[in-house]
């Protein structure tokens, strides 16, 4: 039995939350690829610290750990699919793109929905050729715009981190610019207002004084 398997199994036998998070931190530390089926299963176990750990362990490995969290999305658990997107997000490999795209519009929970926005923002689409860069570029684009609409306003303040990375590309700030302007003249929350000016001043350069 190699260390790995060793870890791995002091994680499904621990007897006791506390145990359980501290298998979850020694099997993240590992760094080995063997560990991604138990740490993504971690997800569901209904343990936040342990969840935690799994998602560091996991963003650590990078890319490799990508194709098995994207197949193995919870389509019922809710807190765990919400811990997966965030780890896609956090890892930004572009092959995540639809994933994020479908659960930042339409997933049921706000948990998943505002993971998935802001994690649409921050991809590293220079790993696309150009043509596809592109496309995907105006995908996020386009997703992030509509939910600035959402009815709820959690979800909309977290198109606005999504926009303020996506702003970076040049080619973007125009439309975004725009919707900013458009936002803090119809928006009645003030928490986004205030971040949509924050946005504006750390990636745009802008200062628009609210009108009262």
């Amino acid at each position: 039995m190699t260390n790995t398997q060793k870890l791995i199994r002091a994680v499904t036998e621990a007897d006791s939350p506390a145990r359980i998070v501290a298998a979850v931190q020694e099997l993240a530390a590992a760094k080995d690829e063997a560990a991604i089926e138990t740490l993504i299963a971690v997800f569901g176990y209904n343990n936040p610290a342990a969840a935690v750990a799994a998602v560091a362990g996991l963003t650590q490995l990078g890319d490799v750990a990508v194709p098995q969290l994207l197949a193995q999305i919870d389509d019922y658990n809710y807190g765990a699919r919400a811990y997966s997107i965030r780890t896609l997000a956090a890892i930004a490999d572009p092959r995540a793109l639809d994933i994020l795209l479908t659960s930042a519009a339409t997933d049921f929970a706000p948990s998943v929905r505002r993971a998935a926005a802001k994690g649409l923002g921050s991809l590293r689409f220079h790993k696309l050729d150009i043509p596809e860069r592109q496309a995907a570029q105006a995908k996020a684009l386009e997703t992030l715009l509509f939910i600035c609409q959402d009815a709820d306003w959690s979800i909309r303040y977290a198109a606005i981190v999504g926009l303020e990375s996506l702003a970076k590309i040049p080619e973007l700030q125009q439309p975004i610019r725009e919707k900013f302007a458009q936002i803090l003249t119809t928006e009645v929350e003030s928490a986004i207002r205030a971040r949509v000016q924050l946005a504006q001043k750390q990636i745009l350069g802008i200062g628009l004084v609210v009108s009262s």
